[in-house]
């Protein structure tokens, strides 16, 4: 490729002149701007086979021991720092989880503040007779009132008495 160059320049090889057509000056052109690319330093590649076959590989116990000591400390390291962060990120879950609880039982306490209201609300004697007396409905007038055991005087005492449960209303 040197001399293609060099003939490309159109100098002298060994006192003649040559003649190169074209299509030849155009290649040693373009070799020359590959050079000048690659740098000064042109690539070669050379194969060598390399046959490994015959040869043993020495075992070393004092290197394998060392090796499974290694591993199994390395193992133990990486199995507290699982357990570290399993527990941690487990921490954080529950303490979200008791401030959700909290939050809710915060809510289940004021809806239970509110219900109470609403049936104070609700069962206030003064609003039931007004709205009684909106519906046209009056307050019972004496002997209007019905009891079901009649025999029995309001004002008396009552003595309280078991009954037993028939077999046939269970």
């Amino acid at each position: 490729m040197a001399t293609q160059a060099i003939a490309a320049q159109g100098i002298f090889d060994g006192g003649r002149q040559q003649t190169i057509t074209p299509e030849e000056r155009e290649l040693a052109l373009r070799a020359a701007q590959q050079r000048a690319r690659r740098g000064p330093t042109p690539e070669v590649l050379f194969t060598k086979r390399l046959d490994n076959s015959r040869l043993v590989k020495a075992a070393d116990p004092v290197r394998v021991r060392e090796m499974r000591s290694f591993a199994s400390v390395m193992a133990l390291l990486l199995v507290m720092v699982l357990v570290y962060g399993w527990q941690h990120f487990s921490s954080i879950e529950y303490g979200y989880r008791v401030e959700s609880e909290k939050q809710q039982l915060l809510s289940l306490e004021e809806q239970n503040r509110q219900l109470r209201l609403s049936e104070a609300e609700l069962g206030d004697p003064v609003r039931i007779d007004r709205i009684a007396r909106q519906l046209g409905l009056e307050a019972p007038r004496p002997g209007q009132v019905v009891r079901p055991d009649a025999s029995v005087d309001p004002s008396t005492p009552v003595l309280a008495e078991a009954t037993p449960i028939l077999p046939s209303m269970r």
